[in-house]
């Protein structure tokens, strides 16, 4: 049975975890606690960028010999394999560490296989505990390993009454300041930003990070079919971070930087482009979470194809009556083919409401 002690030593692990958020991709975050032999808290860590010392790497080097004869507590089953780094079943071994417990069982090929390895050397090797709050904390990366695409999050912001803009187009600002500022916490935790070109010709982003110190800038992806929209000068070609324009095969665009050109194949029905290409591409590039910024055709696309795993609606205490709504066509014609959502949190942010939802198990997993 787990104790109170597991417990808290667990919870401490998810909660440094979190700290990894957008800088450890392609890899996971996961965050280690390490008590000594008599059950006090000898080390602790946390991945904190791709290529660099893993979490528990961290905790057993702050742990030192006290590591001798205690219990590692991991968000993730340590990894069995050697990539830029050591294995750190091998390492919890050489520690002498008597006890792992994980949270979650790592899901990744490659690199599972680690409770194993430990229990042969004699290590007591269990899992599961808080395995829900270290899932729900790691789940742009293990749905990407499972999926084999990017975990895709839609955050849009609309009125009460969903509009996204005015009858005239204009939309600067519907949310609040307070609103605009979380979105900044959203990108600096993806690894990539994906609008189109209706966004991209309406308002000229940016798309970078903004207020948060020492985020790691996303990449910045424009959907831009005909390749007609982003033009020379668009402030997403800035320095500001790297960014890729998705245009159809066969598209124009010896306007736009070469190596900024991402050419992929259209639709099979329907305008725009292949959307599970789009994010295949992506994951090839090491991309495992995207935050979809785009306007409602764009939304539209990617609920049609089933790929979008959460979404995040900020609503201002404002009416408009007429006005592009936040989703357009998503290929449901009837009550009956609607996506169900099942709302995870409502959070009030300034004047407005987040509320964040993800599909109902039907849909999981499309």
């Amino acid at each position: 049975m787990d104790t109170a002690a597991d417990i808290t030593a667990m919870r401490r692990a998810i909660t440094l975890a979190a700290r990894g958020l957008g800088s450890t991709s392609p890899n996971p975050v996961v965050g280690c606690v390490i008590l000594d032999a008599a059950g006090r808290q000898a080390g602790e860590g946390f991945h904190q960028r791709a290529g660099g010392p893993h979490a528990e790497i961290h905790a057993l080097r702050a742990a030192g010999e006290r590591a001798r004869g205690g219990t590692a507590y991991v968000t993730l089953e340590p990894c069995n394999h050697t990539g830029r780094t050591g294995p750190c079943a091998q390492a919890l071994i050489e520690a002498g560490v008597a006890r792992v417990v994980y949270a979650v069982g790592d899901p990744n090929p490659q690199a599972t296989g680690g409770a194993d390895t430990l229990r042969a050397a004699g290590v007591k090797a269990e899992q599961g505990l808080l395995a829900d709050e270290a899932e729900a904390g790691n789940v742009a990366w293990l749905t990407s390993v499972r999926l084999g695409r990017p975990y895709v999050l839609w955050k849009y912001a609309a009125t009460l009454d969903g509009r996204i803009a005015a009858a005239d187009a204009t939309s600067r600002w519907i949310t609040s300041p307070e609103s605009r500022a979380d979105v900044h916490r959203l990108r600096a935790e993806a690894d990539a930003v994906v609008v189109g070109s209706g966004t991209a010709r309406a308002d000229d982003p940016q798309l970078g990070v903004r207020g948060i110190e020492g985020a790691v800038q996303p990449l910045r992806v424009v959907v831009d079919t005909g390749a007609t929209t982003v033009r020379p000068g668009a402030r997403v070609l800035d320095d500001t971070a790297p960014t890729l324009i998705a245009v159809a095969d066969g598209a124009d665009a010896r306007h736009l930087p070469e190596g900024a050109v991402l050419r992929l194949p259209r639709a099979v029905t329907g305008p725009g482009l292949d959307i599970p290409a789009l994010l295949t591409a992506l994951y090839g590039r090491g991309i495992r979470s995207v935050l979809l910024e785009g306007g409602p055709t764009l939304a539209g696309a990617f609920v049609a194809a089933g790929t979008v795993d959460k979404v995040v609606g900020y609503l201002a205490p404002v009416l408009l009556g007429a006005g592009p709504a936040a989703l357009a066509d998503a290929g449901i014609s009837t009550i009956a083919d609607a996506l169900r959502l099942d709302v995870t949190e409502t959070v009030r942010i300034g004047p407005d409401l987040r509320i964040t939802a993800v599909p109902g198990p039907a849909r999981k997993g499309n």
